[in-house]
């Protein structure tokens, strides 16, 4: 048994690592290693009862409590002087209802531990771009995934949710039990609780057309214009990204590609090889370098993507656009592209539009995505003098698209603090905040993007 610090009547089963302990550096660890974790200690429950001690013990120490798995988009936390990061990755298990399409999953899984297991059963989850990314973290923020545009976000998707509040009860919310908070956490983010399980939908999908189109760095121009060109004509059933990308030299940075830039095209398509193979014929006219597109399982499109496979330190930026006439293209690649000087890892457009535009009414807090277009950008931070060089270039990359705006940002991308307002309409905030203000009116929870 270990102890809670200051508190000898509260014990629980899992691990507790304070400053100073052995383990003390891996436990406060954030996926992006740029951001230095320093909180008050990290608790690791094994189970339900573990944390819900933790909250109690919290509440009245008068600290808070940050829920964490992977540690992905840690930087908005800000100050963890005093608070407890309760670290879920005790909390394993993955359970797939085939017959019904549903998955629950606890709240240590990742995607890496579903999509290979509903691949098999010809399924699908709205996962994102890699398999190490939590389940339950990318659900809360949103979830915008390979399968957005024919199937909306993967909060939408959410069909229950058990979780922790701050009194420390084990509650389920879904549409018939506390409807108001399930609402509120399907894009609302960590704000209402500590999440223990989740329920939601798959959808029967048993093979996918994708793959990456890969072109000389030198033709960003031509490929990037011919993306945008190309997308009124794509179907719902089509999701893709135009990518500008400069590889590091990295050992397990695949030889073809390693210390090597290209201009790219990533696409899923929902269909037939004959059908896709139709549908991309424009852009395959221009003659990639590289050509990966197949049909695949859904497994086969889980690091499409091509995120760093483990923890890296970095920068990012990002923004939700809106039209995109020629122009915008010119004035990213003339800041970001060939001849720019830019070292940034990758910038990336990602189609939008489609289901991601249509509002339903059992949709949770993040009902549509704002816009036509998400804007990713990312450069690797080792050392200080990098890290600011390129929080410029990022700084000039955000200059070149702010006159295209949407007016919103997607929370899941966005790893700066600030406002709730960047995030959601004045009405939907309000509401989230009524129900923030009653599942947790002294603000226990520290949340990445607080309300």
């Amino acid at each position: 048994m270990t102890m809670i610090e200051a508190a000898p009547s509260l014990r629980i089963r899992g691990a507790v690592v304070r400053p100073g302990d052995d383990g003390w550096d891996g436990a406060r660890q954030a996926w992006n290693l740029a951001v230095d974790q320093q909180p008050r200690a990290v608790a690791f429950p094994v189970d339900e009862q573990d944390v819900a001690a933790i909250v109690r013990y919290a509440r009245a120490a008068g600290l808070r409590v940050a829920p964490q798995r992977t540690g992905h988009n840690a930087a908005p936390l800000g100050s963890l002087t005093e608070t407890i990061i309760l670290r879920t990755d005790n909390l394993r298990g993955v359970a797939i209802d085939a017959a019904n399409r549903r998955a629950r999953v606890r709240s240590a899984a990742k995607w890496e531990d579903v999509v290979p297991a509903a691949s098999e059963l010809g399924l699908a989850a709205l996962h994102g771009s890699t398999g190490d990314v939590s389940v339950v973290g990318y659900s809360l923020g949103g979830g915008l995934g390979w399968y957005a545009r024919k199937h909306g976000l993967a909060a939408n998707r959410v069909s229950a949710v058990e979780l922790v509040t701050a009194d420390g009860e084990l509650v389920r919310a879904d549409a018939d039990h506390k409807p108001e908070l399930f609402w509120a956490l399907r894009g609302g983010g960590g704000n209402f609780g500590v999440v223990t399980a989740l329920e939601f939908d798959l959808i029967e999908q048993a093979e996918d057309y994708a793959g990456v189109l890969f072109f000389p760095w030198e033709r960003a121009d031509e490929v990037l214009h011919a993306w945008r060109e190309w997308l009124p004509t794509t179907p719902d059933e089509v999701t893709s990204v135009g990518r500008i990308m400069q590889f590091p030299s990295f050992p397990d940075v695949p030889e073809p590609l390693r210390g090597n830039a290209f201009a790219l095209v990533e696409a899923v398509y929902l269909g037939s090889e004959r059908d896709g193979r139709e549908l991309l014929e424009p852009l395959r006219a221009l003659g990639p370098s590289i050509d990966t597109f197949a049909m695949v399982p859904p497994a086969g499109i889980a690091e499409l993507h091509m995120d760093p496979p483990k923890p890296v330190p970095g920068v990012t930026g990002s923004r939700l656009l809106g039209e995109l006439p020629p122009a915008a293209i010119d004035e990213l690649l003339e800041v970001a592209g060939p001849g720019s000087g830019s070292t940034l890892l990758s910038i990336e457009l990602r189609q939008l539009g489609g289901a991601l535009a249509r509002s339903a009414p059992e949709h949770g807090a993040i009902d549509t995505l704002a816009g036509e277009y998400a804007y990713f950008g990312v450069g690797i931070a080792p050392a200080p003098s990098i890290a600011a060089a390129n929080s410029a270039q990022l700084e000039r990359v955000a200059a070149a698209l702010a006159p295209y705006d949407a007016g919103l940002e997607y929370s899941n991308f966005t790893e700066a603090n600030g406002r709730a307002r960047r995030f959601f309409a004045d009405e939907t905030l309000a509401r989230l905040r009524a129900v923030k203000a009653d599942v947790d009116p002294e603000g226990l929870f520290q949340a990445n993007h607080e309300l």
